[in-house]
């Protein structure tokens, strides 16, 4: 399992398993985010899966697919949500990590200077320098 910390309240990885959790919740965190919609490849275990795994060790579970569709305001509110809502720190995880990683870079928007967003990501490995654009707009 390859964790990749953002900040001191998110962290996001590639794909996880369910015999993960466990050590999720003894590395501190309190809440996961599955990014990927559930069929993408067929290695991946399903959400429902996941979910019980997480629900399993302790762990709030929350699944906000990011797909070929792209991202949509709602997906960005919803982690905006789970992010503000937690009790703990984050996990969340997708194919990478990138779409992860888009998703908290968006909904961080209105809270933090562009340059501090992408600087950030970048400390975990992520380019979102893409993303300039939309994050100064708010």
């Amino acid at each position: 399992m390859e964790l990749k910390r953002i900040n001191d309240h998110v962290s996001v990885a590639p794909q996880i398993s369910p015999d993960d959790m466990p050590a999720i919740k003894a590395a501190g965190f309190t809440t996961v985010i599955n990014n990927r919609p559930d069929g993408e490849s067929p290695d991946q275990p399903a959400s429902a899966t996941m979910k019980a795994a997480a629900e399993s060790a302790g762990l709030a579970y929350h699944h906000i697919p990011l797909g070929r569709d792209g991202v949509s305001p709602q997906m960005v509110e919803e982690t905006e949500a789970v992010l503000e809502g937690s009790d703990g720190p984050v996990l969340a995880f997708c194919r990478s990590g990138t779409r992860s990683t888009t998703l908290w870079a968006l909904s961080q928007a209105e809270k933090l200077p562009a340059q501090d967003i992408v600087a950030q990501a970048a400390h975990a490995g992520y380019d979102m320098s893409h993303l300039l654009g939309h994050l100064s707009q708010k």
